[in-house]
Order: structure tokens, then sequence, then C-alpha cells
């Protein structure tokens, strides 16, 4: 990373500095200073689908203003796989999903197992495992089941809870992290 002058003062930590100061100032919903530190004023989301073999790597929000069309084809990648309904994904989880991405430090794109579930395919799921939530937030676009080769889900979840703003979920032995943007709470192991 080279150096603005003599001061020591790298490109990335001035974006850092500048990045704080700018979400401080963001109107959003509440904890917004925690969950999108180091956000600043672009917010990028990458991921792939192993199911549908579709990938997504854009920037859906630029200047305080999300950008219609990206949310559109995040919206459409999110979509319930298995009936191919789709429906608008919170942003609030989009943008928890970036920035524990931000968080991390990587580059390597979100792995989604599930997004968008219809009520039919929740129901399918409950039938076959008990730690599927009968009112799931999968049904209202509000979470994301996401994985990262990279990264422990110990890892991914304490990225996500330090963004203190919704719901995060270990699951080590499927090798998983449930995030969403209900209730800041945490469970599993």
């Amino acid at each position: 990373m080279k150096e603005f002058s003599s001061t020591g003062i790298t490109r990335r930590g001035l974006l850092r500095v500048f990045a704080a100061t700018t979400v401080t100032a963001a109107p959003t919903f509440a904890n917004a200073a925690g969950f999108l530190r180091g956000g600043g004023d672009i917010r990028r989301i990458k991921m792939y689908s192993g199911r549908t073999g579709e990938r997504i790597d854009m920037i859906y929000w630029i200047d305080g203003k999300y950008i219609k069309d990206s949310v559109k084809e995040i919206n459409h990648f999110m979509r319930d796989w298995r009936t191919d309904q789709t429906k608008s994904i919170d942003l609030r989880t989009i943008d928890i999903m970036a920035a524990a991405h931000n968080l991390m430090d990587i580059n390597e794109p979100y792995m989604m197992l599930s997004g968008y579930r219809s009520p039919q395919t929740n129901a399918m799921l409950r039938r076959r495992s008990r730690g599927v939530a009968k009112n799931s937030l999968h049904m209202r676009g509000q979470a994301a089941d996401l994985r990262l080769s990279s990264r422990s889900v110990n890892q991914m979840a304490k990225a996500a809870m330090a963004c203190r703003a919704g719901g995060v979920g270990r699951y080590s032995r499927s090798n998983f992290v449930h995030m969403d943007c209900g209730d800041v709470r945490s469970w599993g192991g």
C-alpha cells in the first residue's frame, strides 16, 4: 500500500477514517454506526449460488442512495431457487451481509445457501429438519444463510455480530452462518 506522504498514512487507513465519519452521519435505521462501520460511501455485495451456478458482484449503494437496478438483481439472485419465486430482500439484510464481508477484509464472495424462501419451501424444509423456524425471516426476505471457504463459521459470526444489527446463527456442523435484520440476538455453536 502506497503512502500519501511521509506521515505514514496509507490510502486504506484514510479511507477507513473517511468511511467512519460518513457512516456516523448517514441517516438509516438503529445501530447504523455499528453495522455500517467501514461501509463508506459505496456498498458492494459479492455472492455465488452453488444451487444455480449464478454469481453476483455489484455495487448497490452509492453516496447515500440504493441503486434500484442493482437491488432488483440482488432480489432475483436471492430468490427461492426451488420455486423460482422472488421477493424484495430487506435492504438492511443486504447491508449487514456487506458490512460483515467488509469487516472480514476478504475478496472471496459469499456462497449463498438460502435467501428468500417461499412458504412452501420453508414448510418442506421444516418437515426435514428441526432447525427451520415456522415463521422464518427467510419467508419475509429478511435473512440469508452464507458460507465462506476462507473463514470459519466463528469468524463469520463474529463479523456479523460486530454489526449489532440483527440475528446471527452459527451452524458449525453444516458450515454456514445465518444473518438477518430481525432483533439483535445470536445462537448456535
